[in-house]
């Protein structure tokens, strides 16, 4: 069964709107993202938060304690000692995921090659992986070219992947509002929850 690793640090910033509902829309979109990890296969979260631990396990999911350094470091320590099968690393940003999409970013990595899915800034939304040893902490901006460059290093060929699902994250208002209808039912929720509020 193939593995994937969802990190989760915190609500953001940017999405605008009060601390408490940045979190709730936050971890709204982990539920999604982890729903759909956990009917293609195995997942992980790594978090600081209990709360977003919490719901990993209610969903079905394994969680770990974030060790601190990053995103990067984040993704090494749930990757540790996994072995040579695929794996996938799947931002928790991405609320319009399903199954089908995982399904067709792993295959990338059985043929073996390392799959990316970029966001439009040039940074990495999901990797597939031919194994958790061809990963290396390259996040942040620039990143897909960098992993790019580390999968030919490694004399793996690097497949950029087009899933609109996986390169549709969420990181201020404007792109909840575009994603709003193909988004998961929990991010839904939370969003009528908040136009509920605005409308008090």
């Amino acid at each position: 069964m193939t593995l994937a690793v969802v990190p989760f640090r915190q609500g953001k910033s940017r999405l605008g709107r009060d601390a408490e509902t940045r979190r709730a829309l936050a971890l709204a979109m982990l539920g999604d993202v982890l729903a759909a990890c956990v009917a293609f296969g195995e997942a992980v979260v790594i978090t600081p938060d209990e709360e977003a631990a919490s719901l990993a396990r209610d969903l079905g999911a394994a969680a770990m304690a974030d060790p601190g350094g990053g995103q990067g470091g984040a993704v090494a320590a749930a990757l540790a000692g996994r072995g040579d099968r695929p794996v996938l690393v799947v931002n928790s940003d991405l609320p319009c995921v399903v199954p089908h999409d995982l399904h067709a970013l792993v295959e990338v990595a059985e043929l073996p090659a390392l799959g990316l899915v970029e966001a439009a800034d040039g940074t990495t939304n999901a990797l597939a992986l031919p194994a958790p040893g061809t990963f290396a902490p390259l996040y942040g901006p620039g990143s897909a070219r960098r992993f790019a460059d580390h999968a030919r290093a490694l004399g793996l060929d690097s497949v950029s992947v087009a899933l609109p699902n996986l390169a549709d994250d969420v990181d201020t208002s404007d792109d909840l509002e575009r994603v709003a209808l193909r988004a998961g039912p929990r991010t839904q929720a939370a969003l009528a929850r908040v136009v509920g509020k605005a409308v008090a």
